[in-house]
């Protein structure tokens, strides 16, 4: 049984850090394609950032180019999303998510992933 469980939201200012955690269970993170996904009030879910099989390489979505990191603890079999500039678009639920199995290309094309995590919210204020 695959798990997948977020930590590490909360609330901080514009300008400010946070670093969510996605620790998983029943899959070996560094043989999937793992990503982060964000939906916020109102709004349809969208990619974030995507790591392939191995960790690397890595895709970001635009809007958080530059100031988001993914990556992933081979060891603690976690993957991680770091969080800076943060802006007040960026408030929204994160959500952690695994492929099924092997990836031929590295997208944020959510019929990739199979295994989704519960969320942990981010809210970024002004």
């Amino acid at each position: 049984q695959v798990t997948l469980v977020e930590s590490g939201g909360g609330s901080v200012q514009t300008g400010g850090s946070l670093r969510l955690s996605c620790a998983a269970s029943g899959i070996t993170t560094s043989y999937r394609q793992m990503a982060w996904f964000r939906q916020a009030p109102g709004k349809e879910r969208e990619g974030v950032a995507a790591v392939y099989e191995g960790g690397s390489p890595t895709y970001y979505a635009d809007s958080v180019k530059g100031r988001f990191v993914i990556s992933v603890d081979s060891h603690k079999n976690t993957l991680y999303l770091t969080m800076n500039n943060l802006k007040p678009d960026d408030t929204a639920m994160y959500y952690c998510a695994a492929a099924r199995g092997h990836c031929l290309w590295l997208g944020l094309a959510e019929e990739q992933y199979a295994y989704w995590g519960q969320g942990t919210p981010v809210t970024v204020s002004s």
